[in-house]
């Protein structure tokens, strides 16, 4: 391919690698996108130009990917449309600079085609996403291993989590790059790569990691559907509380999850005979309730959940708080009077937090954007029977957010070997088996109580015991492998002495 094309083409593979990850089942999407970028990257033994081909995929990528950011700036958060226009522009182009750097050092790396391709790239593919979603404070939204939940990748994640996922799939592209670059002597170990990959994966499959623990308890999971540009208006409180409640009465389940601030005002400002009508509708179904609502807590305040119900009451106050629409970075003040977002100072709360006992369950609750991190929702486990996910995705409209979202939920799951039920404002409110497969699901936009039921399970997974350290650590041994056999090339290169 001519080098004037190569970088359009890079760019036209990221884009279409986003496929993969929305509702529809094309796990094989955003394989073959990294097999077209890693075909080209092998074209090419400069740095420089591998880091701008990566550059020009990750550009493709995270503009079509998360180009929902735009919306929550300017529709909801009164953004001017250039300033948020540009301030999107910027962050996607950050986002590009991981791919670049993963070009950059593949093509630096001395080693052997089928080390490059099956070893250093995939290796550099990891490290690079765990370190997005670590680095001011993370973004991990769009790893490669969420793209292949519900794919022949699924054994993977209890092992090595999303972050190995990807890897395992980064594997495969490189496999398909070497068959496509004809290199005769790698097509074999190509060939072997995939097949372990596979095959070690379908293996996991049929392991238990986690086992029932009790009876199932009945849920039911309310989606209010309160336009994100009607939720904080005056006047409008009594509409939002009427429906909750509404909703709420009519379900006879054991547990209610509301979504994330289904209350839109401090718990302390809020009718007590209305937190007792909810209260008492959980006391008689026999189980709690637990609503999103912000709390105030002496200077500080917090975007909460709170139990009603038989249990005593319980707090769980979000910790990962994302930046600019939950927290000021320092010296970064002047955004608040730019962004027309209430309440966009949380506090955070604490990381230690413990499950909530309550219906009978051991129930580890994270709001919204905080099941993005694996590795810190683990953090309730063993010890947690139930993942509760309480989400206002409305701040992103009818964009790709929602199904990105709940691929994520579903990869917590496969990771944890845990239920996760989704309670969101405007979708996607879903019940999320300890599989990972949506057992069932609410239309986005629209008002109801999703009911079903879900499953308690104890144990733990070895994601939950170690991290994403086995794949940091996996991944950095594949790098010194792949170093390892360019030194051995590079000395037998070499003219014997005399």
């Amino acid at each position: 391919m001519r080098a004037a094309w190569s970088s359009p083409a890079a760019a036209a593979a990221g884009a279409a690698s986003v496929a993969g990850f929305g509702d529809a089942a094309l796990f094989p999407v955003p394989i073959l996108a990294l097999a077209a970028l890693a075909w080209l990257w092998s074209r090419t033994a400069s740095p420089r130009r591998a880091a701008w081909l990566g550059f020009a995929f990750g550009a493709g990528h995270f503009l079509v990917g998360v180009s929902w950011v735009y919306v929550s700036l300017h529709d909801f958060g009164m953004m001017p449309a250039p300033l948020a226009a540009l301030a999107t522009l910027l962050f996607c182009l950050y986002l590009a600079l991981f791919p670049a750097a993963v070009g950059a050092l593949q093509a630096w790396l001395p080693a052997p085609p089928a080390a490059r391709l099956l070893l250093a790239m995939p290796a550099l593919w990891a490290l690079s996403e765990w370190l997005r979603g670590w680095l001011f404070t993370g973004f991990p939204w769009l790893a490669l291993g969420y793209s292949q939940v519900g794919g022949p990748l699924d054994g993977l994640f209890p092992l090595v989590g999303v972050y190995g996922a990807g890897f395992a799939a980064a594997v495969i592209a490189g496999a398909l790059a070497l068959a496509a670059a004809r290199e005769r002597r790698g097509l074999a170990t190509a060939a072997a790569a995939v097949a372990a990959v596979v095959v070690a994966s379908q293996l996991a499959l049929r392991a238990e990691w986690t086992q029932p623990d009790g009876a199932p308890v009945s849920v039911a999971l309310l989606q209010g559907n309160v336009p994100q540009a009607l939720k904080f208006v005056p006047g409008r409180l009594e509409a939002t509380l009427r429906t909750y409640e509404t909703l709420a009465e009519r379900t006879q389940a054991r547990l209610i999850v509301l979504p994330e601030t289904a209350i839109p005002r401090f718990l302390h400002q809020v009718d007590p005979a209305y937190i007792e009508r909810l209260a008492a509708i959980a006391r008689r179904n026999g189980g709690d309730l637990l609503v999103g609502v912000p709390l105030r807590d002496g200077e500080g305040y917090y975007n909460a959940v709170v139990t009603l119900g038989t249990s005593p009451s319980q707090r769980y106050a979000k910790s990962h708080l994302v930046p600019f629409g939950e927290f000021v970075p320092p010296g970064f003040g002047w955004i608040v009077h730019v962004l027309q977002i209430p309440m966009s100072d949380f506090s955070r709360g604490a990381a230690g937090a413990r499950p909530l006992a309550i219906a009978g369950q051991r129930v580890a609750p994270n709001v919204c954007y905080e099941d993005a991190f694996g590795e810190e929702i683990v953090r309730q486990l063993p010890e947690a029977t139930l993942l509760v996910n309480v989400s206002n995705v409305a701040w992103f409209g009818d964009s790709l957010a929602p199904a990105q979202h709940l691929r994520i939920s579903r990869a917590r799951s496969l990771e944890a070997g845990r239920y996760m039920l989704r309670a969101t404002n405007t979708g996607v409110t879903a019940i999320v088996d300890d599989r990972g497969r949506v057992t069932a699901r609410l239309p986005n936009f629209t008002e109801g109580a999703l009911e079903g039921t879900a499953q308690g399970r104890t144990g733990a997974t070895p994601y939950v015991r170690t991290g994403n350290a086995g794949i940091l650590a996996l991944a950095l041994l594949a790098l010194l492998a792949a170093a390892a056999l360019g030194r051995r090339i590079t000395a037998s290169a070499r003219p014997a002495p005399g």
